[in-house]
């Protein structure tokens, strides 16, 4: 005798709240990761239509690592669209200006290119230093 499978819905999904620490941790490694909580991959409920993630709070972003000549030969660039408006920076031009950036676009490059990114990008919360303004909330620390 088969099962009947049920659908996930909306008004079903569970947001956890997750913290982790970035002091120490290697970008790449960590940014899979929080990729996996933010798609919710891992719960028994996922299907890939759906927004299924949890949210995610990083601390400590301006302490990442980083492995071999990458703080000097890793580059970032933007594109206005205008002649001449091509910009690039360094990994480690961006670790002094905003560390924080340095694990959104890691993470942003890791989910999938779909409608569904944005909304999960919104709930990553990451910040340089120990301080946030989510202390008061039960977390799942890593």
């Amino acid at each position: 005798m088969k099962t009947k499978i049920k659908p996930t819905k909306k008004n079903e999904i569970e947001r956890d709240w997750h913290l982790i620490d970035a002091k120490g941790k290697i970008l790449g490694r960590l940014a899979s990761e929080i990729a996996q909580l933010l798609i919710g991959k891992k719960k028994p409920y996922f299907v890939s239509h759906l927004d299924c993630g949890d949210y995610v709070v990083v601390i400590n972003a301006g302490q990442i690592k980083v492995t071999g000549k990458k703080e000097s030969q890793k580059k970032y660039s933007r594109y206005s669209g205008y002649p001449g408006g091509l910009k690039v920076t360094t990994l480690g031009k961006l670790r002094k200006e905003h560390p924080e950036r340095i694990i959104e676009l890691a993470v942003k490059n890791m989910l999938p290119k779909n409608k569904l990114r944005d909304q999960r990008m919104a709930r990553l919360k990451v910040f340089a230093g120990e301080e946030h303004p989510y202390k008061n909330l039960k977390f799942k620390i890593y």
